[in-house]
């Protein structure tokens, strides 16, 4: 794809990965994605910000043919998927120097093994002029690596978010154009990679409010250009309490669980509480991780194999552990043959969520009555832990 102007002297590089399903060997691509490279041309020097992934060097490189000079290389995070290609355009310009955090520099000498005298490392706040064109360094911590910043265009008031604000999409479209769509994709983004980091993210938030922005331009997805909408969204994802919303992620062997489950959906609803059921055999895990940006309870749904949680269980357990949601209650629900662990092996998984633990309901074989009706208590527990804490 050639490069497209987004402003004056002022170009969106890169390449759209249509294939691609699956980031980091982890992460759902329901809908592949993009590497944004942008280059900004000022009256004296010319900055290329970011890269693409190593696999798609030669789209950017072909962008780049025609470009007399490239000055500086602003890498705003050392992931591969952004800085990959650096040296590959340092062959070409081996004049350029390499711009980053002082936290980058060490990062990418060990990542991409760049030398050392080709870097150049800016404080927060710090300016760089292409002459009639300056940018500000930002510095954006754990957005989501501890090296991350962004770069603010004063003259034309874009921002150069990289992970901050993206979305894993791939699309002919420069500009969002289907906010709703956006609005998912940007969610499972922040969903999967930033909420552990929420709190050191507001901060980053109060930041980047003190600008006057007109663009947001992301390492990943299309770019803003009413950018309002999606910062507003991430307020809300960081700062709101939890929905009163119950996320149950679940996997049945024989029915037992299955039953449990229904069940439990059916009681909840009942008393006025929304739930979200995902079956953990055949759920992308992003979906999951959406749910956790919301609920305000986590129930997870296990059978018992060889005296433990089932592994699939286990790992969405993890999963959650790992992500930190705003969550603040958490049981469990599950059948057995003839006895186990589960209870104590998943509570034992999650140290990192804050979170009021309530009595789990197991049962031994297919659901009696009286598992049925421990499940319609447990929904209403639910219901009034909610309205106690003010979840609305």
């Amino acid at each position: 794809m050639y490069k497209r102007q987004i402003g004056k002297k002022v170009y969106w590089l890169g390449a759209v990965d249509w294939d691609r399903r699956l980031f980091d060997a982890l992460i759902p691509l329901p809908d592949g994605t993009s590497y944004n490279a942008y280059l900004v041309e000022g009256s004296d020097k010319t900055a290329l910000l970011d890269t693409v992934d190593p696999s798609m060097a030669d789209t950017l490189l072909a962008q780049l043919e025609g470009v007399s000079r490239i000055d500086f290389i602003i890498s705003h995070h050392a992931e591969q998927d952004h800085s990959g290609a650096i040296p590959y355009v340092l062959e070409k310009f081996p004049e350029a120097k390499v711009v980053v955090s002082p936290k980058a520099k060490g990062m990418l000498m060990d990542l991409l093994k760049i030398r050392e005298d080709a870097f150049v490392t800016m404080e927060d706040g710090e300016r760089l002029s292409l002459g009639d064109k300056s940018l500000k360094c930002i510095h954006t911590p754990w957005v989501h690596w501890p090296e991350t910043m962004s770069t603010y265009l004063e003259e034309d008031r874009i921002l150069f978010s990289c992970d901050f604000y993206g979305s894993h999409i791939a699309t002919s479209e420069l500009f969002v154009a289907d906010q709703a769509r956006v609005y998912e994709a940007a969610k499972r983004y922040f969903a999967e990679i930033m909420m552990p980091f929420r709190r050191v993210i507001a901060k980053n938030i109060e930041k980047i409010g003190t600008y006057d922005i007109d663009m947001i331009a992301p390492s990943h997805g299309p770019i803003y250009d009413r950018p309002a909408w999606i910062m507003e969204a991430y307020q809300h994802w960081v700062n709101a309490r939890p929905d009163n919303l119950v996320a149950l992620p679940y996997v049945s062997m024989h029915g037992s669980t299955g039953q449990m489950v229904d069940r439990l959906a059916s009681a909840l609803t009942r008393q006025g509480v929304q739930v979200e059921l995902f079956n953990i055999a055949v759920t992308d895990i992003g979906k999951i991780a959406i749910s956790l940006v919301d609920a305000a309870t986590i129930v997870v749904g296990t059978p018992t194999v060889l005296a433990g949680p089932h592994p699939m269980a286990a790992y969405a357990t993890f999963l959650a552990n790992a992500l930190r949601p705003k969550a603040e209650f958490l049981s469990i629900i599950g059948s057995y043959g003839w006895g186990g662990k589960t209870v104590d092996t998943l509570s034992g998984m999650i140290p990192n969520l804050k979170v009021e633990v309530l009595d789990p309901v197991l049962c031994k074989g297919l659901p009696s009555e009286d598992n049925l009706k421990a499940l319609d208590d447990l929904a209403a527990a639910i219901a009034d832990r909610h309205r106690e804490a003010g979840i609305k």
